[in-house]
């Protein structure tokens, strides 16, 4: 095979759990074809995590085929809500939040995108237009049971549990965002086949030939769950890098091979010697997954700086010793509880997160354990105090 041969089989195939119709998208890629490649992203999150990194990453490789990268942000499906891979139903965001989730997601994507080239889009400059004729029209090529019988979707049914009739006009809508695009693929997670399916149903109501679907497989949490922002498990693009290298090292040791094909583009001769290695002892894996660590800070932020984040990871975790350089955080307002400046100083991604560190025995104010999640830092008692949450998070307590 030639360069391009070989660069064609590894974006068909690496993290790769579905392509329709692989024959034929496999041709057209081989014929230099500029394919529109779309991918949609809700703003259900102002961060965009690992998880989603996949596919932006997917993305990147058919850019550097020359295909014309479509991105969608989906300020309208976002209110709307997506509920694929839930146990329940998602319940709707207002417009306000949507706004202000998505308002740093194109330079997030930049991190992995060339976005100079990029087509951008929000889908409310189509969905908002739409009316009840032609949604029915569009609702008239699905049948009710092709819905329920979604694996989720079914789940709940099966226990009892409410689903909206909102949920059912989801499918339409992400389909109908193919047709306005008129994307020749489409690119998503697992837990989107239904979804990424509609665009071809629609495509062929409007006139238009099917796309092409690439799905890629789902990579777990730093919890081993599934990567969601809802169970805030997640590495964020957004990241410092201290906080994203420590954050990889938490990782399970089974999952260092899902994500050095899945979130890196480390090369697959070179991942199958680690996950060899790690297999036949001569590999350590915390060896395997510092350099794994090390590749995803290179990635989102420099070399040098992965370089730091490393030796700081060290010296807190390994050493267990408090690095030099850790940041300061002037309490607000002369007076906070401890899950707020947990919260703020980027070591918890919300107030029920805080609070869970402090109960579960992760968070201590200089030598001593915290055990009251209700407590308000006191300057008397706390300036100057250098609080650690987790294994590796620092920062040191100060007043104005």
């Amino acid at each position: 095979m030639n360069e391009r041969e070989l660069k064609i089989e590894e974006l068909l195939t690496r993290g790769v759990a579905e392509v329709i119709d692989v024959e034929h998208l496999r041709k057209r890629l081989l014929n230099g074809e500029k394919l529109r490649v779309k991918l949609g992203i809700d703003p259900t999150s102002p961060d965009i995590h690992l998880g989603r990194s996949v596919t932006l990453l997917k993305l990147r490789d058919f850019q550097e085929l020359g295909c014309q990268v479509v991105f969608i942000v989906g300020n309208f499906t976002g209110l709307i809500g997506d509920t694929s891979d839930k146990e329940s139903e998602r319940p709707m965001l207002d417009e306000v939040t949507v706004t202000f989730n998505m308002s740093s997601y194109f330079d997030q994507a930049a991190k992995v995108l060339d976005m100079e080239s990029v087509e951008r889009h929000f889908n409310a400059e189509w969905l908002r237009e739409l009316g009840f004729l032609e949604i029915g029209e569009q609702a008239d090529a699905f049948s009710v049971h092709e819905f329920i019988s979604r694996e989720n979707i079914k789940k709940r049914l099966d226990a009892g549990k409410r689903v909206s009739l909102r949920e059912i006009l989801y499918p339409l809508m992400q389909g109908y965002d193919s047709v306005q695009v008129k994307a020749d693929v489409e690119i998503g997670g697992t837990d989107q086949r239904f979804n990424v399916l509609a665009g071809r149903t629609l495509q062929s109501k409007y006139g238009q030939a099917p796309q092409d679907v690439l799905t890629v497989n789902l990579i777990p949490g730093v919890d081993g769950r599934k990567m969601s922002s809802s169970w805030g498990n997640t590495i964020n693009l957004n990241d410092n890098q201290n906080d994203m290298y420590g954050k990889v090292m938490s990782i399970p040791d089974e999952q260092i091979g899902t994500y050095l094909v899945h979130a890196t583009r480390v090369s697959m001769s070179d991942i199958d010697a680690l996950v060899s290695g790690m297999g036949d002892g001569s590999v350590n894996p915390r060896d395997a997954k510092m350099r794994l660590a090390k590749e995803i800070v290179t990635m989102y932020h420099s070399e040098e700086s992965a370089t730091a984040a490393e030796e700081y990871f060290v010296t807190a975790f390994s050493k267990r010793e408090i690095p030099q350089d850790i940041g300061e955080l002037a309490v607000s307002d002369g007076s906070e509880s401890l899950i707020d400046y947990i919260v703020r100083s980027g070591n918890a991604t919300s107030r029920a997160d805080a609070r869970r560190k402090i109960e579960q025995g992760g968070v201590s104010i200089g030598d001593d354990k915290v055990t009251d999640w209700a407590l308000v830092l006191d300057k008397s008692a706390h300036d100057g105090a250098v609080i650690k949450i987790g294994k590796i998070g620092f920062v040191k307590v100060k007043w104005d």
